[in-house]
Parts: C-alpha cells; sequence; structure tokens
C-alpha cells in the first residue's frame, strides 16, 4: 500500500517536539481531509534507520523528515544508495538548532512565527524544486555545506559536551549560548596542516594550501551556522558547489556574522573573503582533523582525503517568499 505522505519524525530534535508534532498530526491531516489511509507517521530509530527510511521511500510519494539538517542528511544519503532520488519528494519540519536548509526553503520562518499547522498545511500544498545533492566520499550526502577547521572544533565539542551532559538544557537559545562559551574555549584553533585541490566552474584544475588556516567552508545552500550567508552566490540547483576559504580570525567572523544583507554584506565579502565556485574538490587534512557534514561531526571519520562531487538533483518541497 502506498501513502500520499509519510512523516519520519525525530523525536528528540528540538528539545522532544517531534512527540508533540506526532501527537497533533491526525488532528491536522483530518483538518485538511486526508483520510487515515492516505499518511503514516513514525519516530526514527537509530538502530535500523536506513532500512526505515528505505521503507519509507518505498511507500510514498513524499517523504517529509521532522528534526533537524541531520534527520534530512540521514534521508538523502539513503537515497543516494537507492533508486529513490528522482521518484520521491522530499519535506522538512525544522526542529533542529541550525535549520540552514529550512531557512533556505523558505520553511523556518513560518514554522517560527505562525506555528505548526500553519506550515504542515502549507508544506503539503507546496510545489518541489530541483536541489542538488553532492557526495563525499562516495558515501555521505553533503545537502548543505561540510567544513573542516575551526567551526567544526566547536561543533565537535559542542556534541561531547551536550553527551556528556555538561549541557543541562535542551532548548534552542540554550544551545546557542553554549555554543559562544564554546567559541571563546576553541578561539585558537588552526589547521595544522592541509591542502585542497579542486575543479573550477570553467573545469580548470588548481590547489590551495589550508596550513594555518581557520576553516575552509564549502557550501551548497546561501545559509551556514543557523543563518549567516559566507557565500557570495550559492544556488542549490546549478550545479556547484562554493568553496569559501578563511584564513584568520577576521575573516570567521565576518564569514559567521554575515546573513542576507544584500548590499552591505556583498560589500564585505568582496572585500575580505576569497569565494570560489567549483565542479568538484579534493582536500587533504590530519585524519583526525574535525569536520563537520551539514550540521553533523565527521570528526576522524573520513580519513585523511575527503572527496566532494555531484551525485544527484531531487526534488525538494519549497514554500514562495
Amino acid at each position: 500500500m502506498g501513502f500520499k505522505f509519510v512523516f519520519l519524525i525525530n523525536p528528540i530534535s528540538g528539545g522532544g517536539q517531534g512527540k508533540v508534532i506526532f501527537n497533533f498530526l491526525p488532528e491536522i491531516m483530518a483538518s485538511m481531509g486526508f483520510a487515515a489511509e492516505e499518511w503514516k507517521a513514525e519516530f526514527t530509530h537509530y538502530e535500523g534507520m536506513e532500512a526505515q527510511i528505505l521503507d519509507a521511500l518505498s511507500h510514498t510519494e513524499t517523504l517529509i523528515a521532522v528534526g533537524g539538517d541531520g534527520t534530512v542528511s540521514a534521508v538523502l544519503s539513503t537515497m543516494l544508495a537507492s533508486d529513490f532520488a528522482t521518484r520521491v519528494k522530499i519535506g522538512l519540519i525544522p526542529l533542529g538548532t541550525g535549520n540552514d536548509l529550512a531557512r533556505v526553503l523558505k520553511l523556518y520562518k513560518p514554522f517560527v512565527d505562525q506555528g505548526l499547522l500553519f506550515l504542515v498545511r502549507r508544506l503539503l500544498r507546496a510545489s518541489a524544486t530541483p536541489f542538488d545533492i553532492w557526495k563525499v566520499n562516495g558515501k555521505y550526502a553533503l545537502a548543505n555545506y561540510f567544513s573542516g577547521g575551526i567551526d567544526a572544533r566547536i561543533a565537535h565539542d559542542f556534541n561531547q559536551d551536550r553527551a556528556s551532559g555538561a549541557i543541562s538544557s535542551s532548548s534552542v537559545v540554550a544551545n546557542k549560548l553554549h555554543y559562544v562559551r564554546r567559541f571563546f574555549a576553541d578561539r585558537n584553533y588552526r589547521l595544522t596542516q592541509g591542502s585542497l585541490r579542486y575543479v573550477d566552474k570553467y573545469g580548470k584544475s588548481h590547489s590551495l594550501d589550508l596550513k594555518g588556516h581557520r576553516t575552509l567552508i564549502v557550501g551548497n545552500i546561501p545559509s551556514f551556522a543557523s543563518g549567516a550567508n559566507p557565500f557570495f552566490r550559492a544556488n542549490m540547483a546549478d550545479g556547484f558547489l562554493e568553496v569559501v576559504d578563511v584564513p584568520n580570525m577576521p575573516t570567521f567572523l565576518l564569514a559567521i556574522a554575515i546573513g542576507n544583507i544584500p548590499l552591505l554584506g556583498y560589500i564585505f565579502k568582496c572585500h575580505f573573503l576569497k569565494s570560489i565556485k567549483v565542479h568538484s574538490l579534493e582536500m587533504t587534512v590530519r585524519p583526525d582533523e574535525f569536520l563537520q557534514l551539514d550540521g553533523e561531526d565527521m570528526s576522524g571519520r573520513l580519513g585523511e582525503k575527503i572527496s566532494i562531487e555531484f551525485a544527484a538533483q531531487v526534488q525538494m518541497l519549497r514554500l514562495e517568499d
């Protein structure tokens, strides 16, 4: 039996908001005229999650991921290893800390300002838009961004603090405040070694020494670290990634501070940030370097060489402005 919609809900995202959404969905779906047999909702399971996602993809027209960017990344990684990339549309109800993908798809603000009912009603009637997916080391899906350096170190230490119980609150505000504290603790971090090889949008190969640099940010969407936008013209459907080299602390602060400021942000970027459109890239780092992929800590999991190349284009639900 097939469903029009399947909701995969991360029960712990957003301080447990996933459980609240699970309980409200029957009322919401009934109010929109959907019969019980037209949709399905279930909590994600850490063990066997890939099989769970595959089962959902094989039984629906549209899969709605309810959680943070990591939940969507898990769905997309599974899609790349299957034949569902061009067959199933993907939607998102954002419950994470950063929610960068939801911001780009115009889902985050309606959810925060108008609430769950408003977002679900609009999302289920939204049109789909093409969205590039990239493959990291031939295995992991990149939807939002990848980085190695100080920001990945901060994310790593934040996750360690949360796992150890050092973060006592589960609220988004408390998480962001702890991120600030981690920044001051890790502010001296640099790439002790590293290099980048990439093919630019004209097909030419280049290399860049990263030793001593603060971080390297690779973006597919125009949002990074909870709404910052260090990219010049990141486009989620143009077949290119945008690479931003961050050599020093002033540049790093600029990169994470710039939001969507049309003129002022563009002027600052032109003078202080080096950004490159690329077809593909290979980054060489220490095997234990701090890395993050779509907000997930990947430190020590990717080896010394990280390759990123185009994988597929999927259909994502997006609200209009």
